[in-house]
């Protein structure tokens, strides 16, 4: 089964996602940005859900992080939590 390693950010709306967005295309970096803005208890190692199998997260998501290329910035993602701002670092 396909796995994946990713860091993400989780905010409330999708106009926050692309200001962020922007922000890190701009060179800000993304762990801290993740540490300052996201909702997701993993912002407190900037981001970083390490890695997991295909089918773990909400469809949303994992759709989009399974079908990603591997260093790209991606987002916004809509959930039920909220939107999603990731990279994926690695796929196996």
């Amino acid at each position: 089964m396909a796995q994946a390693h990713v860091r993400h950010i989780l905010v409330k709306d999708e106009a926050q996602c692309q200001l962020l967005m922007q922000e890190i295309q701009n060179g800000e970096d993304f762990g801290m940005l993740a540490f300052e803005h996201s909702l997701c208890p993993s912002k407190t190692k900037g981001g970083d859900l390490g890695d997991f199998s295909q089918g773990r997260m909400v469809k949303e998501f994992d759709e989009a992080v399974f079908s990603a290329d591997v260093g790209s910035l991606c987002g916004p993602i809509k959930t039920e939590f909220g939107y999603h701002l990731f990279e994926v670092l690695h796929r196996f």
